[in-house]
């Protein structure tokens, strides 16, 4: 790699270790560490902390002291769990609350009044049954409708305390802790548990006086992680995004006296769906979340101002228990945290630091993580395990988002002595850090080039879901894996929401919308497209000249004869059942088009969207399988809509989708300057220091032409994985 810059020390975080203190220190030195952090399981010894480095200790507060946690178990935390549906085949049902759960992580509240907070249901009917013909044998965990019709599946909302807290629960099993105590997680909801951690935090800032970073981790809420008591299926409900863990009788009578009604536990269940991300959400649970961020804004800003009065800087890790201090919201800068730590495996994830406000340094915490296995289990500092090749391709991607959203540091988590046994690890690393330090230092002296437009990502939750939608990469999710494609291009991207559209229109600056996702998801719109208001205006902005793309099942919802509603900006529609007896009009294929100028073979989206219809003969199928058309374009008044049946993060489908945005924006005339000939590589030209950088995404060597702002061409090789830095 030529980058013209050698390692120096700064701008990356090393777990250290106890008893590895010769590697500790090593390792510092190889990959230019200004800073050691302890991670959990580990602790720092006397001699690392007194190297000479900045000091990083991770607290989570609310996992703090156990044997508080015992002395108050009404301070734990809980929520909402739906029990698994019983099936009456009688007048009389009795449902195990607990069963098909991880009984070691849960508890049933039945301290706090059953027949106030709880719900039963008849599922088949949707109608809940009075409390009067339910009763509780608190004893057992067992409640027994009476009543029932037969044949109908009954369940029962009911409150559980989380005993064993989710991330202390997954460390344990995953590393094999043995008999080490399970970690509760207390609720800093009551006055009492904000009295205690206020003063553990005061008297733990004393004990560690040669701490310069506090790493909170994260602050007070984890997302939503329920286990199931079978080992093949052990996640039985995930969601990244979702507040359902901020749940307690406390929290919801303190949010009846601020908004003036009372939520039930359906609010949170929601019919077994909970509250996921991928969900439209309601008002009610808008509310809530409002309510839980400010709380969760307000106390943590107690306990950094205890930190800054100590002299140190304030740390978040964006992770783990992030609820409520999502950076995007409108309140994240009253935090003042000095920085932001994010755990990253993809582009979207590090654009998603990036681009946080409210802090002056950001941080991504790389993987592979250092522990014996990955997060599904797969082996990785382990036999058969290869974190060197797991590390590259993590980083391949990233580094496409660093060359156009710069972020201040870099670092890794987990037990250093685990790469003892892989030395080519410890060599990969060295040169890793040697390539973000180059590229850092390059952005420095500006921006790089972008498009001669902004794009934005049209979604129901907006800005507060910006660059991301539930967690890390959820491969198959057409939204992930656009906004994957959408990190490493030029182009400034923007995330609006349905309630942007309908307050303020789409920002003057915007000229290509895109919708992506399934029907009825968050990220589609759902019951959004019911609002005609929102229609028309997304159609007089398309007739005045903008781009709209839509991909998979954009505006969808059962309305009307029309399931996409904006099928007259795209120019096609879908089959869903409802319109077999009405004839479709035919189409030709296209044989060559602007969008698809750099396809070869056929195209792969992973799983298409079918039943795709063309509304008239305005819309030039690009590509289509079985009748169905796959890519389409289609013009409307002055603008342009464009059509892709799904969407799958791949070298083909970026440049397809660079294409795209260029055509829907009605601007084919500026594509090519300082774009790879390649599809395989990318580059990124800053104007500010005359550099020119450029990529390869692949694992072969690859050769490639860049055009610069003249037109010519730049001819580039580059070994596998590999940078070039050229000075123009």
């Amino acid at each position: 790699m030529d980058t013209g810059e050698s390692v120096k020390k700064g701008s990356f975080t090393l777990p250290g270790e106890a008893g590895y203190e010769a590697l500790t220190l090593e390792l510092a030195e190889r990959w230019g560490a200004d800073a050691i952090r302890d991670s959990d399981g580990t602790v720092l010894s006397d001699e690392i902390v007194a190297a000479g480095f900045n000091i990083y200790s991770t607290i989570c507060l609310v996992r703090i002291d156990n044997a508080w946690a015992r002395a108050n178990p009404d301070k734990l935390q809980q929520n909402f769990l739906m029990s698994y549906p019983v099936i009456a085949e009688g007048d009389a049902a009795s449902i195990d609350l607990l069963s098909g759960y991880f009984r070691e992580q849960f508890r049933v509240n039945v301290g706090d009044d059953p027949k106030a907070w709880w719900q039963v249901f008849d599922r088949t009917t949707g109608e809940e049954v009075p409390a009067d013909l339910w009763e509780l044998d608190a004893e057992r965990g067992v409640v027994t409708v009476r009543d029932t019709q037969r044949w109908h599946k009954y369940t029962v909302n009911f409150l559980a305390y989380r005993i064993w807290e989710a991330i202390s629960m997954y460390n344990h099993i995953t590393n094999g802790w043995g008999d080490r105590e399970h970690l509760m997680p207390i609720d800093p909801i009551y006055p009492e548990t904000q009295a205690f951690i206020l003063n553990y935090l005061e008297k733990w800032l004393q004990d560690h006086p040669r701490t310069g970073i506090v790493r909170f981790t994260s602050m007070f809420y984890n997302f939503a992680w329920f286990w199931g008591d079978s080992p093949e299926l052990r996640y039985v409900y995930s969601d990244w995004g979702a507040y359902d863990n901020t749940v307690s009788p406390y929290a919801l009578r303190e949010f009846s006296k601020a908004r003036g009604y009372s939520l039930t536990s359906e609010d949170f269940v929601n019919g077994g769906l909970y509250c996921s991300s991928h969900n439209v959400p309601s008002q009610r649970y808008r509310d809530w979340m409002d309510f839980m961020n400010a709380f969760v804004v307000a106390f943590g800003r107690k306990c950094i101002d205890l930190v800054h009065a100590a002299g140190k800087e304030a740390y978040m890790f964006y992770d783990d228990h992030w609820v409520g201090t999502e950076p995007y919201g409108e309140r994240f800068k009253d935090f003042t945290f000095d920085g932001l730590i994010k755990c990253v495996f993809n582009a979207f994830e590090a654009r998603l630091c990036a681009g946080a406000q409210g802090v002056k340094t950001r941080e991504l915490r790389l993987h592979p993580y250092l522990f014996p296995t990955g997060l599904k289990g797969e082996p990785t500092f382990k036999e058969g395990g290869d974190p060197t090749l797991d590390c590259r391709r993590f980083w391949v991607n990233i580094r496409r988002s660093l060359l156009r959203a710069p972020v201040d540091r870099i670092g890794l988590g987990g037990y250093l002595h685990l790469v003892q046994d892989f030395p080519d690890f410890v060599d990969y690393v060295e040169q890793l850090g040697q390539e973000f330090k180059t590229l850092r230092g390059i952005r420095r002296g500006g921006r790089p080039y972008t498009a001669p437009f902004k794009v934005a990502v049209l979604t129901a939750w907006g800005k507060l879901r910006s660059w991301i939608c539930n967690g890390h990469m959820i491969h198959g999710l057409e939204l992930n894996e656009l906004i994957e494609s959408l990190a490493g291009l030029p182009v400034d991207v923007e995330f609006v929401s349905f309630d942007d559209v309908l307050e303020k229109g789409i920002p003057d600056d915007v000229k290509v919308l895109v919708n992506c996702g399934r029907a009825h998801s968050a990220w589609s719109g759902g019951r959004h497209w019911q609002d005609g208001e929102i229609v028309s205006r997304v159609t007089e902005w398309v007739a005045q000249g903008g781009g709209l793309i839509g991909i998979a099942e954009p505006s969808a919802c059962e309305l009307g004869g029309q399931y996409f509603q904006l099928a007259h900006l795209l120019g096609v529609d879908r089959e869903t059942g409802r319109t077999l007896s009405k004839d479709k009009p035919l189409y030709k294929k296209a044989s060559a088009h602007f969008i698809t100028q750099d396809v070869t073979g056929e195209i792969d989206f992973g799983k298409d969207v079918d039943g795709i219809f063309v509304t008239g003969s305005a819309t030039h199928v690009l590509a289509d399988r079985d009748g169905s058309p796959r890519v389409s374009a289609h013009n409307f008044g002055t603008g342009r809509g464009v059509y892709l049946s799904g969407y799958k993060f791949a070298p083909q489908n970026t440049r397809l989708l660079h294409r795209a945005l260029y055509w829907a924006a009605s601007a084919e005339s500026d594509f090519g300057p300082w774009t790879c000939s390649n599809i395989h590589t990318e580059c990124a030209h800053y104007p500010g220091s005359n550099k020119l950088v450029v990529i390869n995404n692949s694992e072969k060597k690859q050769e490639t032409l860049v055009l610069n702002s003249n037109g010519n061409p730049i001819e580039v090789s580059l070994d596998p994985l590999g940078i070039q830095i050229i000075d123009l």
